[in-house]
């Protein structure tokens, strides 16, 4: 499947600005695991300006939900990262999955 197909998991986390370092210490080894699969084809963070512990971000994925649910999120690369990230959660994270549209509506500078 070409990268103009697939999926966007969209997700938003909200943890306290003090526990950030530590978050972000976690964040990295798995970012740069999942930025290295085939399957990954964007990834972005953001941060609120306003609540800096709200943090957010994009992955683009050439493959469907049921492909990422059963062959991604179970990789063991994911268990450290959710064992120390989850508890700093100071409400529910907020998760979405939209299907990309395709090249007719896609840009980039």
């Amino acid at each position: 499947m070409d990268s103009s197909h697939g999926i966007s998991l969209q997700v938003t986390i909200f943890i306290k600005p003090e526990d950030l370092p530590k978050f972000w210490e976690s964040f990295m080894p798995v970012y740069n695991k999942v930025i290295a699969e085939p399957e990954c084809t964007f990834f972005e963070v953001y941060q609120s300006p306003e609540e800096p512990g709200t943090l957010s971000w994009v992955e683009n994925w050439t493959e469907s939900t049921e492909w990422l649910l059963k062959n991604q999120l179970t990789k063991p690369y994911y268990e450290d990262y959710f064992a120390t990230t989850t508890p700093m959660f100071i409400k529910p994270r907020e998760v979405k999955v939209l299907n990309r549209v395709g090249l007719q509506y896609t840009m980039g500078k």
